[in-house]
């Protein structure tokens, strides 16, 4: 297999490209940010990327995005993305659409080199892999979402003001409530999250 690698990081890309080449594979090309990333996809079009999620200049989702890119304009490369972080919201729009010939694993939970060898050989495939891990995170996100579904419209008003930081005078005041009933939200909200997994921070004045 063909494999293009990319990740900031010298000295664990040499060590990467030193681990897959003793597993038998070809490494076609190599890049340290997502710019050079797509113009060596383009030069070689592999059988698969490896990408690392967070990338310069910025280090947010520049390995995202990449990935993304390689999947819209090279359907046939699998993309595996092998990050350091549980970013769901990251793995959720990895996943999105097709989410054929994608993976999403962790590097510190990479165990050994078989582990490594059978997730590319799976994105490449056409198969999704997905880390354990990740796949939790993802079912607690979707199981608070559901939670938080039991809101009324007025408590996801008042949820919405509380993320912004307002305090129960302030959304009184622009709900055009009493200080009691924005209270009883404000307590329904509170429990709704608490078992949603939210934290809601902000100073009460009522």
């Amino acid at each position: 297999m063909r494999i293009v690698l990319c990740d900031d990081s010298g000295l664990f890309r040499a060590g990467l490209v030193a681990l897959l080449r003793e597993l038998g594979l070809d490494i076609v090309g190599e890049a340290d940010n997502a710019e050079d990333l797509l113009d060596v996809v383009d030069a070689t079009v592999p059988d698969a990327a490896i990408v690392d999620l967070r990338l310069p200049p910025t280090f947010s989702d520049e390995g995202l995005v990449a990935a993304l890119a390689i999947r819209e304009h090279h359907p046939g490369v699998g993309v595996l993305v092998l990050s350091t972080y549980v970013e769901t919201s990251y793995a959720v729009r990895l996943l999105q659409g097709n989410a054929r010939g994608v993976g999403y694993l962790l590097k510190d939970r990479v165990d050994d080199a078989a582990t490594l060898l059978a997730g590319i050989e799976r994105v490449v495939r056409g198969e999704t892999v997905i880390d354990t891990l990740v796949v939790t995170r993802l079912l607690d996100r979707s199981n608070a979402a559901q939670t938080l579904d039991v809101l009324s419209q007025r408590e996801r008003e008042v949820l919405a003001l509380l993320a912004q930081g307002r305090t129960n005078s302030a959304i009184a005041e622009t709900l055009f409530l009493s200080p009691r009933t924005v209270s009883s939200s404000v307590a329904s909200v509170d429990g709704i999250a608490a078992v949603a997994g939210i934290v809601i921070d902000v100073g009460y004045d009522l």
